[in-house]
């Protein structure tokens, strides 16, 4: 009798389906980049926005600053490189951000034409 007990264990471990992961269901609204590219353009500051000014304007969207700080930090820096933003202190994901001049010629080229 010993003997078959073990012998069950295995067998409904076998038996066992895996789980299937459900996804979460997509947040609606704008993206993280949007809402960092809107707080920057709506500032004021000459200078440019800091990155704790930047969380607190996102708080004050509705954004769980906590749990998305990995995100914002990489969507910073990923501004910066594609050359949205400038960065005007620091390095990586800190310091003062502002919005990028855009070349003239550029401008023109990206307008459509109808």
């Amino acid at each position: 009798m010993a003997e078959e007990a073990p012998a069950a264990a295995p067998a409904k471990a076998a038996t066992k389906a895996p789980k299937k992961k459900t996804s979460k269901p997509k947040k609606e609204g704008p993206s993280i980049q949007k809402l960092i590219v809107a707080a920057v353009a709506d500032s004021k500051e000459r200078k440019g926005v800091s990155l704790s000014a930047l969380k607190k304007v996102l708080a004050s969207k509705g954004v769980d600053v906590s749990k998305a700080n990995k995100r914002i930090n990489t969507a910073v820096t990923k501004l910066v490189t594609k050359g949205t933003l400038s960065q005007t202190k620091g390095t990586g994901a800190s310091g003062s951000f502002k919005l990028a001049k855009q070349d003239p010629a550029q401008a023109r080229c990206s307008t459509p034409q109808g």
